[in-house]
Order: C-alpha cells, then structure tokens, then sequence
C-alpha cells in the first residue's frame, strides 16, 4: 500500500457517521471537567491516605502531570482526525486491525467494570441515609434511570452529564474555600489543630517511606480514569476543533485545584493519621469541621460522582461497540443506531454486563468495589499505552511526511510521550509487586486469551480483516 492511499484511508475513514453532533461546547468542557473528578479521588483516597500519608499529595501532582502527557498526545491525533471510539481507531491505523480490537474491547471492559465499581460506591452513598436499604437494590435503581437517559438522546446525556459536573466543581470549590477558612480564621473545633504543619508534623511528608507512597499509584491512577472520555465525544461534538483543545489545554489546573489543591487543603485541616480506608476523607474533614449536615453534603456530592462516572460509562461503552462493529471487528447489529441517533443496542448489551455489579452487591457487599477498581486500571493503563504508542507512530508519520500535521501539535513532539510510556509501565509493575492487586493481571490475561481467541474466529470468517491498513509500525525506517 502507497503511502498516498495511507492518507487517504485516513481522511475518510469516517465511523462517526449517522451520530447527532449534539454535544455543545459548553457540556464537552464539563465532561472534561467532570472526568478528572470521581469516586476514586471522593472514596478511594481515604485508603491512599492511610497509606501514604501527606506525601499522596505529590503522587497526585505525578500522575497528574503524565495525564496531560497523555491527553495532548490523544488530543493531536483527534485534531489530525476526530471520531467517535477514537483509541480504538487509532490503534487499528498505526498499530494494525489485531490492536484497534483489542483496545476497543477491552476499554469497553474497563467502562463495564467502572460502572459496576460505580453502581456499587452509589448504593454505599445511599445506605448513609438509608441504611435498611439493601445494596443491590439501590445499584439496580440507578442502573436503570441512567440507562434510560442514555437511550433518549445524547443532548440528554449531555445535560444530565452538565449538571452532575457543576455538582461536583461547585462542591470541590466549596470544600477548598472552607477548608482554606478554617486555616486562616480558626473557625469550627477543627480550627484548633488546623495547620499547614499538619502536613509534615506527624512522622514527616513521608510518614510511611517513599516505597508506600508509590504503591499508591495504581489507586491514584484509577481515579484518573475517564479523563479520555473527551476523546470519545469527538464523533459528536459541535466543533471539535475548538472545544477539544480547549478542554484538553485546562486539564492542569482542573488537576491542580481539584487534586492537589482540596487534598492540600483537607490534610491541613485535618491530620493525615485521622483517616481511614473505606471513608471519604472529604466526608470525614466536614464531619471534624461541625459544619450542620455538612457530612450529608459532601455525601451526596460523592454519590453524585459515582452516577456521573456511570453515566459516562454508558455512554462511551455504547460507542466503542459501534466503532468495533464498523470494523468487522463486533456483530454487525453493533452499527445500529436507534431514531434518536444512539447505539441503543451497543448500551443495552453493556448495561445488562453491569448488572453484575447489581449481583456482586447481592452476593459479597463489602467486597464489591474492591474486586472491580483493580480491573478497571489494568484496563485503562493499557488504553493509554495505546494512545502514547499511536502518538509516536503518528509523529514519526508526519515528520516522514506520510501524514498531514495536526492543528494541535503535542509540546515537545512524542518525546513527553515516551516519558508517559515509561511511567505506565512502572505501575504496571508496581501493580505486579502488590499482593493484593496482582489478582488484575491475571484477569487481564484471561481477557487476552478470550479476545486472541476471537480475533482468530474473525480472522476465519473474514481473512481481508487484516489487510484493511498497512500499519504505521511496519514502515518504520
């Protein structure tokens, strides 16, 4: 194949047809917004404290600075060609059909298990208020009302996912303010021991040694997940080359004030050996404060993370199984799209695999969330490897003149990618170090297997699938 047919394929390869770019700018920058914050950073960090202690902090401010590496990576190969399922698309152009299958399924499988992590963080929420509830109901209530949404429209899906990150952003901002009010007026009994010494006063920065607060980076790379999701809204945005950048060029202050800044913020009010692991530290600061039913708000902003991240889940799982349907690589009945342009079916299919989170809240309660977060960031961390790798591809495309420059280049050409790359594969193996954890390298080779499995029936009953595009790889040098 011709490098001039390379780019043609490029150009026109469109999968995002027949979808409603009903996605304005003003909700694709608040479900960017809302991507970066979720139940890992509201939940999850309440372990990571106990772990780690004030040095979490600067283990957020890491990851955080590679999430950007990451996204503008992401964000020059949508500019060069935005569509809808965009990693997987990516990975079938520069890596070959086989990697454009596998990462598409197997992002689908971290929204699956993410939504399941979710449904059940949103049942733990609920039973503050009603604790005679039973987890699996309340998991199964949600699970149904955001299916609904999701089948009506995405202008609806937009909206709800609007709202849900106004919550959210209103909420952090909120915290941060008081918080940084008890600091400096001393109000409330928390006023009496907060201080920025809190941070450093209780066995150091590093309480627990440097080796413990970099075994929390699986737990902190987890709560960055679906920060690409914007990636996957390009197929339906408005104007995708002037929101995407934008949304993309203030990921490091959403980073810098909602990490960084409210756990800052919260380690100072409240010292790091106060906390627990299964306890949103957020809930647990406001309870120290006194501030009258400021736990109950907290605890509903936290719930109202867990459906957001659902909500996305639905969303970008629906259109991954069309992109992969596009390809030959899923069940033809995958491209349908229902009369209000969604792939209902593709979201009706993903739904009923998140209702095993519905089951595991029936069978083991407390052990639910646990099971399905190791999972869902083994799956993640590969599907950023999968951009990163694309990314250099792509670059080394460009500068071979193989392919047309992207209006978003990243800084620095693919060398902060190669940095990024890096950094995942330590936590990778920082995962297969931790006991606990390991347990998702497992099931993530039993994944590999099962989609090695399918790829080899596909290539059976359709043996042009793997001639559909010269991967970049092979014209290397």
């Amino acid at each position: 194949m011709t490098s001039e047919k390379v780019t043609d394929t490029a150009v026109t390869d469109t999968p995002e047809e027949g979808y409603e770019r009903g996605l304005g700018s003003r909700q694709v920058q608040m479900i960017a917004i809302g991507g970066a914050i979720g139940v890992g950073l509201f939940l999850g960090a309440g372990a990571n404290i106990a772990k780690a202690g004030p040095s979490l902090i600067l283990m957020y401010a890491l990851a955080g600075g590679i999430i950007f590496f990451i996204m503008r990576a992401l964000g020059e190969l949508l500019l060069y060609r935005p569509v809808s399922g965009s990693f997987a698309e990516y990975s079938r152009e520069f890596l070959g059909p086989f990697f454009g299958y596998f990462t598409g399924w197997t992002y689908w499988l971290m929204w699956v298990v993410t939504g399941m992590a979710e449904l059940t963080a949103a049942a733990i929420y609920v039973n503050y208020w009603f604790p005679a509830v039973p987890q699996w109901v309340t998991a199964l209530v949600f699970l149904v009302i955001l299916f609904g949404v999701n089948l009506i429209s995405v202008k609806l899906f937009g909206e709800l996912e609007f709202w849900f990150s106004m919550v959210k952003v209103t909420a952090l901002i909120g915290m941060i303010v008081i918080g940084l009010g008890v600091l400096t007026f001393g109000f409330s009994s928390a006023g009496d021991t907060a201080a920025v010494s809190n941070l450093w006063a209780f066995d150091g920065f590093f309480p627990k040694g440097v080796g413990s607060s970099l075994m929390t980076l699986q737990g902190v790379m987890f709560a960055y997940l679906a920060v690409e999701l914007v990636g996957v809204t390009a197929g339906e945005s408005q104007d995708p080359e002037k929101t995407l950048p934008k949304a993309i060029n203030t990921l490091p202050w959403r980073i810098a004030l909602f990490y960084v800044g409210a756990l800052t913020v919260i380690l100072c009010v409240v010292k790091w050996t106060e906390f627990a692991p299964g306890v949103s530290p957020f809930v647990e600061a406001f309870a120290k404060i006194g501030i009258p039913a400021g736990a109950g708000i907290v605890n509903f902003v936290v719930l109202t993370a867990a459906l957001s991240s659902c909500n996305s889940g639905m969303y970008s799982t629906g259109r991954m199984l069309r992109n992969l349907a596009d390809s030959g690589e899923a069940p033809a009945v995958f491209r349908k799209l229902s009369s209000t342009k969604t792939p209902a079916f593709g979201i009706t299919v993903s739904v009923l695999f998140m209702g095993i989170g519905v089951i595991l809240n029936y069978v083991v309660p407390e052990k639910a969330f646990g099971y399905v977060t190791s999972v869902a960031t083994a799956a993640g961390i590969w599907t950023w490897l999968m951009i990163l790798i694309s990314h250099v591809l792509y670059r080394r495309a460009v500068v071979a003149g193989r392919l047309p420059a992207s209006s978003f280049p990243a800084p620095g050409g693919s060398a902060f990618s190669w940095v990024a790359i890096a950094f995942l594969l330590f936590v990778t193996g920082l995962i297969a170090y931790d006991a606990d954890s390991r347990i998702c390298l497992y099931v993530m080779a039993g994944w590999a297997v099962a989609l090695g499995i399918g790829w080899a029936v596909l290539k059976g009953r359709n043996p042009e699938i793997t001639d559909r595009r010269e991967p970049e790889f092979e014209k290397v040098g």
